[in-house]
């Protein structure tokens, strides 16, 4: 029998949607002011200088960087002792992208859901996914980081201390006693939400089972395989509009961007991300009529285009979840 949709579920739906288009909305309005003070046609000559068949090919690096974080996905839920299937895993993967740029990362919640539907699971034994998941992210944009600004001919201020700070909370996410320790120190300081400290120790007790070296090796070559390619693509960019800074100076821009955009605590980093893009390619000697653009159609094929797969999949997820738990 046919369940009738819960209001508050459309209501959430609706307000995320929201949130998406606002955010997108700003980072799009701050962009264009920045636009209007340097000149629109410089900046919108930019834009038109690339072509449909160069859009597909930083679309495409993209969707090698979901593909292969995806893999990662699925490697580490079979690790976790989860009965899912490659496309299962893909199908949550992906979907999840819908939330990337809502407050508190709320696609990572989702994915989570998902799961418990399908298999059973509460939150507390699929937490470590999460955690293991994004902390492969930290180690690998922090090690192409670090290999950037080896092989680069210049420096970024301030950019080993977040090499450092990434790989510290990697390290932290993935040690389960360590886990354990913070969760008992949170709760001891701060005296509020035990049960979720309680989860969070709870969770840390499977951690250790990501930790066999092969395991740790796949899930790294994945991870730095996947986001090179995204620093590739905004290299090819900057060469096809005409500012070649370098392959490994643009990889180091686009991912230390990123870390700093995440570090904001904003939604997809959206803002801080754009506007460290921007300052960094102009101490590289980037016109703005450039780099605007270039930052532009950049956050668009990864983070924005990120957010369109997950859109698209998102409904897919949802009803193949409810089908299963419904089937339970």
């Amino acid at each position: 029998m046919p369940q009738t949709p819960d209001p508050r579920t459309r209501d959430r739906a609706r307000r995320d949607v929201l949130v998406l288009g606002g955010l997108f909305g700003l980072m799009v309005l701050g962009l264009v002011g920045l636009a209007a003070a340097t000149g629109w046609e410089e900046t919108l000559e930019g834009i038109s200088q690339l072509t449909s068949g160069e859009i597909a090919i930083l679309l495409a690096l993209s969707l090698i960087n979901y593909g292969f974080r995806g893999l990662r996905w699925h490697l580490f839920a079979g690790r976790l002792g989860l009965a899912t299937g490659l496309m299962q895993n893909l199908r949550h993967f992906i979907g999840g992208f819908a939330m990337s740029a809502t407050p508190g990362r709320v696609g990572e919640l989702v994915r989570m859901r998902w799961l418990r539907r399908e298999t059973g699971w509460p939150f507390e034994r699929t937490a470590p996914l999460v955690l293991v998941d994004r902390a492969s992210d930290l180690v690998a944009m922090a090690l192409i980081l670090a290999l950037a600004l080896a092989l680069s001919t210049g420096g970024i201020a301030g950019a080993v201390p977040v090499v450092v700070l990434a790989l510290v909370a990697a390290y932290v996410a993935t040690h389960p006693s360590l886990m354990r320790g913070l969760a008992t120190l949170g709760y001891r300081t701060f005296g509020i939400l035990p049960r979720l400290f309680a989860r969070i120790r709870s969770a840390a007790r499977s951690l250790g089972q990501f930790r066999g070296p092969l395991v740790i090796t796949f899930a790294a070559v994945l991870g730095f395989t996947g986001w090179l390619a995204e620093g590739y693509a905004f290299h090819l960019l900057l060469v096809w509009m005409g500012h070649d800074i370098g392959f490994w100076s643009a990889v180091a821009i686009f991912v230390f961007a990123t870390l700093a955009g995440g570090l904001t605590g904003a939604p997809g980093g959206i803002g801080g991300a754009e506007a460290v893009m921007i300052a960094l390619l102009s101490l590289e000697g980037v016109p703005l009529e450039v780099s605007i653009p270039a930052t532009l159609i950049i956050r668009v094929t990864t983070l924005w285009f990120a957010i369109l797969l997950g859109l698209v999949v998102f409904p897919l997820a949802e009803r193949s979840s409810l089908k299963a738990s419904h089937a339970q």
